[in-house]
């Protein structure tokens, strides 16, 4: 029960029903002096000692131990001292080591009033400052300067101020937090600590300047992930221009105000654009956002600026073909019958979606209405991944016209070229050429970011390397905050983040 207190002598144990009260001693023997080292038997006084000790039973343990107050017998040096057992009587502390370590493994986990509150459960009484103080104490990991550098940046504010966490993207064990993701503090910190050779990053501008100017011959990797949703971005952009071409036979009659100052307004900016007129003078005279004038400009024609009808998926969907059926056999039937034999089908909605349901189109189309978001994330999609019907749907809808052929090909081309390998940079060049050739603008936008951090992409897609798991550490970053969300100071938040 008392194993930890082996050092000790002890006196007595008393029980005292709501806590356990040890009496020990030190043992009789000669103490070295802290100052001189030199060894001294010769007693000066007794001092008692109060520590908590862990609990037993569910109930405290509280220890007094009488030490003695020692003469040293080096002339010159101090006159008394107060005998140590180190591992037991630590300086000026009031727990022992193994209750602190306790204390230490709890607060390290869930600090503040979370951590005092389970500790009370375990009949350990502190309060919320104690748990705090007692998890600054505990002393960091010293880790090695790694020689393949994870870099990313997290939100202490969101859109107001960040930081940075730097880890060992092999090992994956937390390095250091920055108080900002500026370039000099990122620039500072590696020529403090030389020896990294490889950068992971994203397409920061600030840490790719960071690390051009403190270590020049490192070697950046961008993210295959950013690479990857950069691309899910262009292509949601492509699907959704060329809606009409792909949802051409779902799509109602555009005949409404909104389409036709849609073809308004494209006339309009090209108009102005062919007499020489710069998009910025097209917006001040049309009274239109530079944005909306890119976007017309963009289109070569206004059809493709006709949008997919966004339909959600109701309860109506699963008795959609015995719809269709009864109004082939019988077009004059009335939504109320419609409403009786479905619900002899389970269905469970009202008469009021059924009716809407059937206004709106839904019933006579060859397939349900499919949003453009979700089109593309089918797009996006391994097609081992998909199911026979999605497979189906998507080759149907990709040969709607050329532009989507060739988007479905460079989706595929690309995702090839995310496995890493020799040679993927001259197939990364090959691809941009294949995408300038043909008339996807947005696609072309994607082009000119990879060309801005082309050396950084051409390492991402040649070196094993990548920033996974600096964006997992602030993953867990995330539940630490709001373990402590309002009330963390940065310090606080550093020494958690690197002792998880």
């Amino acid at each position: 029960m008392f194993s930890g207190l082996l050092p000790l002598v002890i006196d007595d144990v008393a029980d005292e029903g709501e806590r356990i009260l040890v009496w020990a001693r030190t043992p009789e023997g000669p103490s070295a002096c802290p100052g001189c080292r030199a060894l001294s038997g010769r007693v000066h006084g007794y001092h008692q000692r109060t520590l908590a000790d862990v609990p037993v039973d569910a109930r405290p343990v509280v220890l007094r131990v009488r030490v003695r107050r020692l003469v040293c017998p080096t002339q010159g040096c101090r006159r008394t001292f107060r005998e140590q057992l180190p591992g037991v009587l630590n300086r000026y502390q009031r727990r022992t080591p193994r209750l602190a370590f306790q204390v230490g493994a709890v607060v390290r986990q869930v600090a503040g009033r979370a951590g005092a509150r389970l500790l009370s459960a375990l009949a350990v009484v502190v309060s919320r400052h104690t748990a705090l103080r007692a998890l600054l104490r505990l002393p960091l990991p010293e880790r090695r300067v790694p020689r393949v550098l994870g870099v990313d940046d997290f939100a202490l504010c969101r859109r107001r101020r960040y930081a940075t966490v730097l880890i060992d993207a092999v090992t994956r064990q937390r390095i250091d937090v920055l108080p900002d993701r500026k370039a000099a503090t990122l620039e500072g910190w590696l020529r403090e600590h030389p020896g990294v050779e490889v950068v992971c990053r994203d397409s920061s501008g600030a840490y790719a300047e960071a690390v051009r100017r403190a270590l020049p011959q490192a070697v950046q990797v961008a993210d295959r992930w950013h690479l990857w949703h950069n691309l899910a971005e262009a292509v949601r952009k492509e699907v959704t221009a060329h809606s009409s071409c792909w949802a051409a036979t779902d799509l109602p009659p555009q005949e409404g105000i909104r389409a036709v100052t849609t073809r308004q307004r494209w006339q309009q900016v090209h108009d102005l654009l062919d007499k020489g007129v710069g998009l910025l003078e097209c917006a001040r005279r049309l009274n239109l956002g530079l944005n909306t004038v890119k976007r017309y400009a963009r289109i070569s024609e206004p059809q493709r600026l006709v949008r997919a009808p966004q339909y959600r998926p109701t309860l109506v969907d699963p008795y959609r073909e015995h719809l269709r059926r009864r109004r082939e056999q019988d077009p004059a039937v009335g939504a109320t019958q419609l409403l009786a034999e479905i619900r002899e089908l389970g269905y469970t909605g009202s008469l009021n979606l059924l009716y809407r349901y059937i206004t709106q189109g839904r019933v006579e189309a060859d397939r349900p209405a499919l949003s453009p978001r979700r089109l593309t994330r089918y797009l996006l999609t391994a097609p081992d991944q998909l199911t026979e019907h999605q497979r189906t749907l998507v080759d149907a809808l990709t040969g709607a016209c050329p532009e989507m052929t060739a988007l479905a090909g460079f989706i595929g081309s690309f995702a090839a070229l995310l496995t890493p390998a020799n040679g993927n940079d001259d197939r990364l060049t090959a691809w941009i050429v294949e995408v300038k050739a043909t008339d996807l603008p947005h696609l072309h936008t994607f082009t000119r970011g990879l060309g801005l951090d082309r050396d950084a992409v051409n390492a991402a897609l040649t070196h094993p390397f990548h920033n996974g798991g600096t964006e997992g550490v602030n993953t867990k970053t995330k539940l630490i905050k709001r373990q402590m969300y309002g009330r963390a100071g940065f310090a606080l938040l550093r020494h958690r983040i690197l002792l998880s």
